[in-house]
Formats: C-alpha cells, structure tokens, sequence
C-alpha cells in the first residue's frame, strides 16, 4: 500500500508556496506522514523584510496546540492515579471550592448567582465544562474574559507575559463565579490553563518541569517549551490591523517567548517546530507508543482522549459552527464528514497563531502546518491552513 503520490505532494509544496507569495503568510513549515513516509516542507522567511528563511527546524508559537500536550499530562498523572476523572478538583484546587453559578451565563459576572449544583471535576476540566471558557455562539466582548483582563489574568490571544504565577492566578480565578453549572455547556480555552495548575499540584512540581520530564524528553521534542533561546530560529508573528488590513507585528523573536513566563500556560504557551509536533501526535497515532515501542501511554487513555465527550449535534455547544466537531481531552474529533479532508474519527486541533494539526487514524495519517501569521477569526481557517488539509488528502497514494 502506497503512502503518498510524489506528484501531489509536489502539488502541496506548490500550494504552501503560493500563499508566501501572494503574501497571505510570512512563512510556512509543514508536515504530512502516513505509515513510514515522511513528507515535509518549508518557504517563505521567519520575519517579513528579513533574509531568514524558514527551515524545517524553525520554531513557532503553537498556542492552542498546547491543550493536547497538557491533556496528555493529565492522563498521565490519571493513570497514575494521582488524579481521578470523576474526583472533584476541590482538594487540589481550594480556590474553586464552593462555587457559585451566575443565573445568566451571558449576563455581567456580578449579577446574580446559585449555588453550584454540584462540585467541578477533573472530567469537567479536561471536556470545557466545567463552566468557564469562552462562549463561542456568544456575543462579543464577553464578560468573562473583561474580568479575567481586569485581573491581569489574561483573557485574549496569548500574552504570557502577562499573567501572574499559577497560585495567584487560581487565587483570583476563584473570584470569579462560573457562566453555568459544572456539566451542563462547552465553553472553550480557560479549562485548559486550569488544568495547568491542577497538574502542577497533583504532580508535585511545576507544569514546565513535568511537561520536560514526562513528555518532552521521552518523546525527543527538544525544541518544545514556554520560551526559548533560539531566536535566530524563532520568526516573528504577525497579525493584521482591523482598520487598515495590513500585516503588523503582534509578537518579534526577541518579544514575550523569549524568556520564561511566571504563567505557563497550559491553554496556548508553547512553542514548537514541525518534528516535535509529529513526534507527539505519532505517539497518539501509535496508540500511545514511543518510537522504541514502550508506552507513554496507553490505549485505553488515547482513545478516551480522542472520543467525543460533549455529544456534538445540532444545538449542542461546541468547537465548530455546524457542530461537525466534537471536543475529547484537550481535541477536536471529528463527528461528521463536509470536507475532502477530516473524515469521521480524526482528531486534531489548532492554534489562532497560526497552526493546525491532525490524526486521521483511519488512513494512518498526521499533519502539521506552523505560519507565521494569526488567524483573523475562529472559523473557519485561513486560506492557507484549509489549502494544506486539502492537498494532504488529495496527495494520499491509494
């Protein structure tokens, strides 16, 4: 069985340069595999105006692909058993103890409120409903997110410059009630910087630290972490002005990532390269296996993972618009098929700086795409992140 069709894979590479070209992005690396047949790319430069071209090795800032690395770490503390699924987070996370609900979860965080009807649990966290996050069939601003910015605990694109340590960020976030009850709706992204810091206290040390020795060293991703110091490797990441339409500087390589965060957050931190990417979601496409075949985790986790546990449909909260997505630990996972790309099963994420990543387990396949270039909305794609699904699929060789 043929893994990929040379001439579409050329076709591919054509694609990815083609939007550097019509200055739709900066720069571009990106990845496909399939069965033992690596394809991968890079064009473009890491800092517009610059003669530093994009490499394979080049590093970018994945924001919410971090939410599937930190939910690997829970499983693993999980299987552990040092922490629980249903177990409530009360223990570890005092803060969050005694909640109260606000009766409009769309009305101002200082209307009126509930009692919780339950506490919030570790599954909560890990699924996004554990009642805070960010309502995506919402209205925007969002009060939520104004009370967390008031806080200084962020509440917009990746900033980790920004927010303070873990145990004062819980400590203010525990100010704050919850939009709905804990189980009842999908709200999405502040789940997983509290997941962060319920890993750090079940694991007994930093995120930062436990992420380095239980993921980043086994899997060899050398290049993942909250900063790094290889700028010269590291592009710039661009955004546009919504006034005029133009490409602006949102973050240099000397800028927020450049050295450690007080929060690492657990939601959007990281950055990475294309290899250390494929090494992670190889792992989850092995079924938890290492390349050397023992196991970071087991099968068991990676398929409760990539499960959906929100019950997507028509009417029902969740990641995409058309509710074709369903939300596992810290994924998507895909429920019905619109596209020539994503068939039921497959699973990924992206990240609004600028990258997108999926395992279709179906045809034994993983994609990575890095930009340097923000997304300008949530849904759907830019151009160039839907171009790369398409001519993924169109290059498979049977």
């Amino acid at each position: 069985m043929s893994g990929f069709d040379r001439a579409r894979l050329q076709r591919l590479g054509d694609l990815m340069t083609g939007h550097v070209e019509r200055g739709n992005t900066g720069g571009v690396a990106w990845l496909a595999a399939r069965d033992n047949e690596i394809a991968a790319g890079a064009t473009g430069v890491l800092t517009r105006g610059e003669a530093s071209p994009v490499r394979r090795d080049s590093i970018f800032r994945i924001a919410s692909m971090t939410k599937p690395i930190a939910a690997v770490a829970a499983l693993i503390l999980i299987e552990e058993c040092r922490l629980r699924l249903e177990d409530p987070v009360d223990d570890l996370l005092p803060e969050l103890a005694g909640r109260r609900v606000l009766v409009d979860g769309r009305g101002a965080v200082d209307g009126p409120t509930v009692p919780a009807e339950r506490p919030v649990t570790v599954a909560d966290v890990l699924t996004f409903r554990l009642g805070w996050g960010l309502d995506f069939d919402g209205p925007w601003p969002q009060p939520l997110f104004e009370a967390m910015s008031d806080l200084g605990l962020g509440g917009g694109p990746p900033n980790p410059q920004l927010p303070p340590d873990p145990d004062k960020w819980i400590g203010r976030m525990g100010t704050l009630p919850l939009l709905y009850q804990p189980g009842e709706r999908w709200l999405y992204d502040t789940g997983s910087d509290v997941l962060g810091v319920l890993i750090a206290r079940a694991a007994g040390q930093p995120l930062e630290r436990f992420l380095q020795e239980r993921l980043f060293d086994p899997l060899g991703m050398v290049d993942t972490g909250f900063c790094t110091p290889h700028l010269d490797r590291l592009g710039t990441t661009y955004t546009l002005n919504p006034e005029t339409g133009e490409q602006v500087v949102y973050d240099p390589p000397a800028g927020q990532w450049s050295k450690p965060p007080a929060f690492p957050s657990a939601s959007g931190g990281l950055v990475s390269t294309v290899d250390d990417y494929f090494r992670f979601a190889r792992m989850l496409l092995s079924g938890g296996r290492l390349p050397d075949g023992t196991r970071l985790l087991s099968r068991a986790s990676v398929e409760t993972m990539t499960t959906d546990h929100i019950g997507a449909r028509p009417g029902v909260p969740g990641p995409s618009p058309e509710r074709v997505q369903g939300w596992g630990f810290g994924v998507g996972v895909q429920v019905r098929r619109t596209s020539l790309a994503n068939p039921v099963g497959s699973y990924g994420w992206a990240g609004g700086l600028g990258s997108s990543w999926g395992n279709d387990p179906g045809e034994r396949l993983c994609g990575v795409v890095l930009t340097t270039d923000m997304f300008t909305g949530a849904y759907p794609p830019p151009a160039i992140i839907q171009d790369f699904w398409t001519g993924v699929y169109a290059a498979l060789g049977d």
